[in-house]
């Protein structure tokens, strides 16, 4: 029963412009359960008809049957199906992985097949060729006779129905040559067809045929022996592979193995991307923690707030003298709050430098005199003690409020409790009736570095002014902002006796407008920060991209094998892809920890606000997964399209 069945079979290897024809027509008929020893000089061809027969090379012209199935235009995975479940290989080279063991590269062949793992028969066929005792060993462990009988036993684990061996004692001695070829015809006589490549006639004692090779010729083929075969008609018909979780496992078992193989270069993979994950992560939390410092800054502004402060009048521009001083006083709290209808609430503010002494020490801060309402205008109500009152105001009390730098600079700790003690400003003595609540850091301004007083006191006891400096009036939620801003710039040239061409004098800002450019600020800070990030990581991903290309250059003869074994284009880009998104995903988690770090350092030593949110872990990591697919498609794409006996014979 023919098992193999050649017509007219050419090859010719195009290289650039030069044509090269190795075999010029070649008819050959092969007997299921034969051993057949094709043999001939350098060059005759032998090698690259044992290429065809075996699946590893396609003709340029000619028929290849093999179990009656036509098989010469078949596609590269339906090949790699074919060699997986039907065709074994003994190497010249052995063409074992150093990486793995003796046990592990027998039963590699199962990772691209249905009958995966098969650890078991893994174990016997060891024990068949005498190595029960070394299956933990690694290839550079063994002799070469040893590594030749792991590539027998490897050949046999899908139990194919031919096995091709390639000089199969090229680079033994005798004793091992002797062992090899009696493995051979044991193999033989079981009903294994045989198809071995060799210049040795030595070798070809157990052959029942033996083919001569020459200038891609056949130009000679003996019987030596009659030889009759029972087996059952076997057709060339595969399953196609399918995807399972098991399979997953075995590419990231396989991706790991190779990592772990060169851990220099991993490691310098894993640099780069971890860079990158840093920085994002650095970046983001840079970019939350200012953006909380506004929402809480904006929060502290208060809603529908508009600022009113005073300047000098202008004429094209120019500043002019006003017939009188543009100032505000006390009385205009009362009068806007009386006569312009959507005001809620008036806040004078009166504010200066102020020398405190306390305990010994002193401390020079601002002073803030405002007005009661102050404490529910900018949700400031303190966190120990209370706020003045109305009263108390009027009566231009020497009460005050601490900020908690304020109190760490005098009295050593910012968590002492003043509540009740005397402080001195400017040589005047005032009691301590609050803390207030803490604001932290709003750019170069430390918001927790002030003393608060009555407005009145402030302006008559310290500061020693009737001038306010601005106001903020809150307008009611069912007023026009734009209504009460027009109403206040008239009420206030009126009572000042100010012309309407000088209202420019007045200037009024609604702190929503304010509130959202910050917000617009924080925005665009945080994508030019993360823009920069980006660009970090997209330097890591460049880099895995280049270091994946040099893992394809160095791996090609891996490649070839895994290919001769039964691995098809699917199986050697996904390898490489985990193996890519692997890498991305270590440095991403390495990443994301020095990241919180540096942002735990930016928050300790230049005082900025950072935030780290789970969003921003999530982002950073899933980024990295990201960007190990995208920069390791190509390289992996360029791995999955090598021709085996290409990549086989790379050097």
């Amino acid at each position: 029963m023919k098992i193999i069945d050649l017509k007219n079979i050419k090859k010719t290897y195009h290289l650039e412009k030069l044509d090269i024809p190795v075999l010029h027509g070649i008819d050959l008929e092969i007997e299921q359960g034969e051993f057949v020893a094709i043999m001939g000089h350098s060059g005759s061809g032998k090698s690259t008809l044992l290429n065809i027969l075996g699946l590893l090379d396609k003709p340029s012209e000619g028929s290849y049957k093999l179990a009656d199935v036509e098989v010469s235009h078949y596609s590269d995975n339906e090949l790699a199906a074919l060699r997986n479940y039907y065709l074994g290989f003994i190497f010249q080279q052995f063409n074992l992985l150093s990486k793995l063991t003796i046990l592990e590269n027998v039963a590699l062949p199962t990772i691209y097949s249905s009958k995966n793992g098969m650890h078991e028969d893994s174990v016997k066929l060891l024990n068949m060729v005498g190595l029960s005792d070394r299956l933990n060993h690694r290839p550079n462990e063994i002799s070469g006779g040893q590594q030749q009988r792991v590539a027998i036993a490897r050949s046999l684990i899908n139990k194919p129905l031919i096995i091709f061996a390639d000089e199969p004692s090229g680079n033994l001695d005798t004793k091992s040559t002797k062992e090899i070829i009696n493995i051979l015809k044991n193999l033989n006589d079981s009903g294994i067809t045989i198809i071995m490549v060799t210049h040795e006639p030595d070798l070809t004692t157990y052959a029942t045929r033996i083919i001569t090779v020459q200038d891609g010729l056949i130009i000679s083929n003996k019987k030596t022996v009659e030889k009759t075969n029972n087996s059952k008609k076997q057709t060339a018909t595969f399953k196609h592979k399918t995807f399972s979780f098991t399979r997953i496992k075995d590419y990231f078992v396989e991706a790991i193995r190779a990592l772990k193989s060169n851990k220099t270069r991993s490691i310098l993979s894993i640099l780069g991307v971890m860079i990158g994950v840093a920085s994002l992560i650095a970046v983001l939390a840079v970019g939350m923690g200012a953006k909380k410092s506004v929402q809480e800054l904006v929060a502290s502004l208060g809603s529908n707030i508009l600022m009113v402060s005073a300047g000098a009048p202008k004429r094209g521009g120019i500043s002019i003298e006003a017939d009188s001083y543009m100032g505000f006083k006390v009385e205009d709290i009362y009068d806007l709050k009386r006569n312009v209808a959507g005001i809620k609430v008036v806040v004078g503010y009166a504010t200066g430098r102020a020398q405190v002494v306390a305990n010994g020490r002193n401390y020079n801060t601002i002073l803030e005199g405002v007005s009661p309402d102050y404490a529910d205008l900018k949700n400031s109500h303190p966190s120990r003690g209370r706020f003045f009152t109305e009263t108390e105001n009027i009566e231009k009390k020497k009460v005050v409020l601490l900020g908690k730098t304020v109190i760490n600079e005098i009295y050593g700790d910012e968590n002492f409790n003043p509540i009740g003690e005397y402080i001195k400003i400017n040589r005047i003595d005032f009691q301590v009736i609050g803390v207030l609540p803490v604001k932290g850091s709003s750019g170069w301004r430390d918001e927790d570095d002030k003393v608060t007083m009555p407005l009145n006191t402030a302006l008559q006891r310290v500061l020693g002014t009737v001038y306010l400096n601005y106001m903020d009036v809150q307008v009611r939620d069912d007023a026009d902002m734009d209504e009460v801003s027009e109403s206040i710039i008239t009420r206030l040239l009126f009572t000042h006796r100010m012309p309407a061409s000088q209202r420019d004098a007045i200037k009024v800002w609604n702190m929503v407008e304010i509130q959202e450019t910050m917000s617009q600020t924080t925005r665009a800070f945080s994508l030019l920060l993360g823009s920069i990030a980006f660009i970090s990581l997209l330097v890591g991903g460049i880099g895995i991209m280049n270091i994946m290309f040099v893992s394809v250059s160095e791996r090609t003869k891996e490649i070839g094998l895994r290919k001769a074994i039964g691995a098809n284009n699917a199986d050697i880009l996904f390898q490489f892809i985990i193996e890519s998104i692997f890498v991305c995903c270590i440095g991403g988690f390495v990443g994301i920890i020095f990241g919180s770090i540096a942002s735990l350092i930016i928050s300790k030593f230049a005082g900025w606000s950072t935030v780290i949110t789970p969003f921003s872990i999530v982002l950073a990591f899933c980024f990295s997964g990201f960007t190990g697919l995208i920069f390791g498609v190509w390289p992996a794409k360029k791995a999955s399209k090598l021709s085996p006996i290409e990549a086989l014979r790379y050097d």
